[in-house]
């Protein structure tokens, strides 16, 4: 089996967030695609399977858990696609289990259409997430979708985060999303997911579903500029389109490799 691994939501490699792919022709085990994304330690490895012109079934694994929803692995997906698999298709479908997820390609970015994920206010558990955040002062809000968000005043406030990962594994939540107005975007955001093996994902698509109908909302903007100030960092373009969003951004290959077919790797 063909391996690649892609840093997505980057323009050069050690960038942005590294997420494996793997090309199917039919399903592997469940045991064996996680046993593969533990083994390969990144935040996704994402597997797909053919089902028409320009048609895919695609899952993701965390080292720990099968996620609903990944947005860099599904950007690394579709650049391999592009860039390495001959997809002539101008427009990619993946069926996942959050229903499905297009990606088109303009020149050497990648806009994919994703749902839109609103943050439910959930004031109850500010103090709860202040603990976990390490935070002195209360949070300006506290929402939950999928995940928790979590707003700061300030890009330096996220910056500056400590995490107690204790007490974030505890929460029940894929995550947290820490988030702030951008001193040069329009906002910026960090995520931390140690209860999916991923202590800090350095550029988080999924969130994004989240993060941009609240910035949206709050901005009264449609068109946002948005930044991932993990240590690796990640640019995204995106758009507030109601019930649904996009997100664009770069990727690049930094590996393509192959799989042994030996003892535990079932064909």
């Amino acid at each position: 089996m063909q391996i690649f691994q892609i840093d997505a939501f980057t323009d050069r490699v050690f960038g942005g967030n590294p997420a494996a792919v793997v090309p199917l022709e039919k399903w592997l085990p469940d045991a064996t695609m996680q046993a593969i994304a533990a083994e390969n330690n990144l935040a996704e490895t994402a597997f797909f399977v053919p089902q028409g012109k320009g048609q895919y079934h695609l899952r993701w694994f965390t080292p720990e858990l099968e996620i609903d929803l990944c947005g860099h692995a599904t950007l690394a997906t579709a650049h391999v696609l592009f860039e390495h698999l001959a997809e002539m298709s101008s427009e990619i479908r993946f069926e996942t289990r959050s229903g499905i997820l297009t990606v088109t390609r303009d020149e050497d970015w990648l806009s994919m259409d994703f749902p839109a994920r609103p943050p439910v206010p959930k004031p109850e558990d500010k103090e709860l997430l202040r603990a976990a955040l390490g935070l002195q002062e209360e949070p300006l809000f506290v929402g939950k979708s999928r995940d928790y968000l979590v707003e700061l005043p300030s890009e330096a406030a996220v910056r500056a985060l400590k995490p107690r990962m204790d007490l974030v594994a505890q929460l029940d939540c894929i995550g947290v999303i820490a988030t702030a107005p951008g001193d040069s975007v329009d906002f910026v955001s960090r995520f931390f997911a140690p209860q999916a093996g991923v202590p800090e994902d350095p550029v988080t698509g999924s969130a994004h579903s989240t993060l941009i109908p609240y910035w949206g909302g709050k901005l009264g903007q449609f068109s946002l500029d948005a930044w991932q100030v993990s240590s690796r960092h990640g640019v995204l373009r995106c758009t507030h389109q109601g019930d649904r969003v996009t997100m664009a951004g770069q990727a690049v290959t930094y590996l393509v490799g192959e799989i042994g077919t030996g003892d535990g790797v079932e064909g």
